[in-house]
């Protein structure tokens, strides 16, 4: 690949922005996500959650 100078009409094509706009809506959206998970894991009455490595959590009757 072979590097070269820009022109001007190609300079002013160029958007800037997009991977932040879209980095910052996909953090949004996993972090809605988890909200609902933890929400309906704490709100549920046989409540237990298992994690990698022997950890067991349960808040059951």
């Amino acid at each position: 690949m072979q590097m070269r100078q820009m022109q001007k009409e190609e300079l002013e094509n160029c958007v800037v922005g997009e991977a932040i706009t879209l980095a910052a809506v996909m953090a949004v959206v996993a972090i809605a996500v988890m909200a609902v998970v933890v929400y309906k894991l704490f709100l549920s009455s046989k409540g237990s959650a298992a994690v990698p490595g022997g950890w067991k959590f349960s808040w059951a009757d």
